[in-house]
């Protein structure tokens, strides 16, 4: 499988995308006006403290004030316990406790905010290196889950174990990327992230509250350390000033993939070599097609996001249950990539055609767990419920594609749907009727859309005399261009 990054740079944002067999994969934005602030640390101020939900509004200097829920608030003699099994987890102690207004504490943005809620917060500090997680203020060693070979787990946590008389404190997570990497690999990443926690020390003695005290590496950089690895082929660049960066960046943390850096001088844009930019506007649509003639509709809300699956035209060539079947396991690879390329998080719900046989299920979910391997974001899938329905939930970090590209329409305000012509020449109607029993007036004006008053002067001619004669006055309409749908005004004259 041949893996490429794709970087395109503008004056006010960066996008980079992750191409695999030609095909983009996942999609990051990052705009100069609106960067990210996931990794960010702040010196944060206690505004309020809401004993009843366990958390605390803090302000960082944001536009809303940032949420931190007490079990994100770090316990003095807190252990890293075993990562890879999930224990070593101790009961929460009351916020109040904890936490008092107008406290002052340092803070790492752990959630962008999202639509109408404000980031969320942790005081649990970690900084991120190409190797390695560090955690300051914690112990122990912790290995990611996707390094399942024991012997390579074993050799990595030796080789921290080896940096002690270096006088190494605190707590590591070992990454994925780290797997095969050398010990002076690592070592040099353990020096630089404890350079990086001193610097962040000294500073945060003297920056005021609200201010940030470190910020995290930009789009680019975070894609280096991040998304680079031995499968990536190359990364292609569309700015020699980002270029020379990135090189730059490379030279210092992974000189072995200095090699895979390119600088691109094309003349077509570099987005326009895999279509990008068409996957960008599919992405936006509700309609998947599939290759057999099968679709899925994706529905994405504050709630959750629910994806439903048809068969649309293909009508299989055995029996229904195969087709299903087939069309189900087809829909698998195309969730897995679409929940990568849109970044859909929270809880997720899909609908999977109905299948019969026990054994075509957990085929369908193994694929769907296999799809998920790929996806760089911590994912959970349930069991098919008795409905038929498959639950997962994805980690939500940033913004979906759709909430960075896109705003509500202003129109019907997010509802996805208007309401008919018919209704509102309806809803006309009854406000006449309304003013009428209320006030004194001679006659009526409606003010209303266009393709509103040609229904009125129309079809719903025969219903306007009606209503004048019910009322014994004139009722005169006026189209006004500037007016939407469901926008109107009933003057009286």
């Amino acid at each position: 499988m041949s893996e490429e990054i794709l970087v395109n740079v503008t004056p006010n944002e960066t996008r980079v995308a992750v191409v695999e067999n030609g095909i983009a994969q996942e999609l990051y934005i990052e705009r100069g006006n609106r960067r990210g602030w996931v990794g960010n640390i702040y010196k944060g101020k206690v505004h309020r403290i809401l004993p009843g939900m366990q958390a605390a509004f803090i302000d960082i200097g944001l536009e809303r004030a940032a949420f931190l829920h007490a079990s994100d608030i770090k316990i003095p003699t807190g252990q890293l316990g075993n990562l890879e099994s999930g224990t070593g987890s101790i009961e929460t102690p009351p916020i109040a406790s904890m936490l008092s207004e107008g406290q002052e504490i340092l803070v790492q943005v752990i959630k962008d905010p999202i639509g109408s809620k404000g980031a969320r917060l942790t005081t649990q500090i970690s900084i991120a290196s190409r190797y390695l997680v560090y955690i300051p203020e914690m112990s122990g060693i912790g290995v990611s889950l996707k390094i399942d070979n024991e012997e390579e787990r074993q050799r990595l946590k030796n080789i921290l174990l080896s940096f002690s008389d270096k006088q190494i404190e605190g707590g590591y997570i070992i990454r994925t990327v780290a797997e095969t990497a050398s010990e002076a690999a690592i070592y040099a990443d353990v020096k630089f992230l404890h350079k990086i926690w001193n610097l962040i020390e000294e500073k945060s003695k003297v920056t005021q509250a609200g201010h940030v005290v470190h910020e995290d590496l930009p789009l680019v950089m975070r894609t280096m350390r991040d998304l680079v690895h031995e499968r990536i082929e190359r990364v292609r660049v569309d700015s020699r000033e980002t270029y020379f960066k990135i090189t730059d960046f490379a030279e210092r943390f992974i000189p072995n993939f200095l090699a895979t850096i390119e600088y691109y001088q094309g003349e077509r844009p570099i987005f326009d070599l895999y279509n990008i930019e068409d996957e960008i506007q599919k992405s936006l649509s509700r309609k998947v097609q599939l290759k057999s003639g099968g679709y899925l509709i994706i529905d994405q809300t504050e709630a959750m996001t629910t994806i439903d699956v048809n068969t649309g035209a293909f009508v299989g060539h055995r029996n229904l249950e195969e087709t299903i079947f087939k069309t189900n396991l087809e829909a698998t690879q195309a969730i897995c990539r679409q929940l990568r390329l849109r970044n859909l998080g929270g809880i997720i719900i899909v609908d999977f055609i109905d299948m019969k046989e026990e054994e075509h299920k957990q085929q369908v979910l193994r694929a769907l767990g296999k799809g998920l391997e790929k996806d760089h974001v911590k994912t959970h899938v349930s069991e098919v419920s008795s409905l038929g329905l498959v639950e997962m939930t994805r980690k939500r970090t940033r913004e979906s594609l759709e909430q960075t590209l896109c705003e509500s329409c202003p129109t019907c305000n997010g509802r996805g749907t208007v309401k008919t012509v018919e209704t509102i020449c309806y809803e006309i109607f009854r406000e006449v009727l309304r003013e009428f029993r209320q006030f004194e007036a001679s006659q009526y004006l409606v003010i209303a859309a266009q393709e509103i008053v040609d229904r009125l002067m129309d079809e719903e001619s025969a219903n306007v005399a009606e209503l004048e004669a019910f009322i014994g006055k004139p009722i005169k309409f006026h189209p006004e261009l500037l007016y939407i749908r469901e926008q109107f005004d009933v003057v009286m004259i």
